[in-house]
């Protein structure tokens, strides 16, 4: 009976073992991998934004390819290192990108401008008159009292 509960002991050690040694890598690096991303991928990526001006970085043509460098170099630097790509570690080193970076942007990616002054325009100004013909229609009716059952 002893030699059934040890052999069943075994495999659930070995089991955990297993367990253990395969999900490791899916719970992250830890701080060294968090260091090396942040000394490796993101200097470079602060190098490359400070090329643009920082009117641009809402324009996805102009910072696709840093982003895209920065994706990858967190993706080969996690693939040496033996992580799960992505981990929780990457998702708060994107999001902090994110808030430093795009904190500003549209969320379909494109700069946000005011339309053109023609079509602008009509819009501003057809209310108002409509606003100041109303007014003055008022006036008028008041004064013309006599046809007024």
């Amino acid at each position: 009976m002893e030699s059934h509960a040890g052999s069943a002991l075994q495999k659930h050690v070995l089991l955990w073992f297993i367990i253990v040694a395969q999900c490791s890598p899916a719970l992250g690096c830890g701080a060294h991998y968090e260091y090396v991303i942040e000394e490796f991928c993101l200097t470079k990526f602060r190098l490359d934004m400070q090329e643009l001006d920082q009117s641009q970085w809402c324009s996805w043509e102009d910072t696709v390819k840093f982003y895209e460098a920065l994706t990858n170099c967190t993706h080969l630097l996690a693939m040496n290192m033996s992580c799960y790509w992505p981990n929780q570690m990457v998702d708060a080193f994107f999001i902090q990108v994110h808030r430093h970076y795009f904190h500003d942007c549209s969320v379909s990616g494109r700069r946000l401008r005011d339309p053109p002054n023609r079509i602008l325009g009509p819009f501003i100004v057809v209310p108002i008159l409509v606003t100041f013909l109303m007014t003055a229609l008022v006036v008028w009716r008041s004064k013309r009292s006599e046809g007024i059952v």
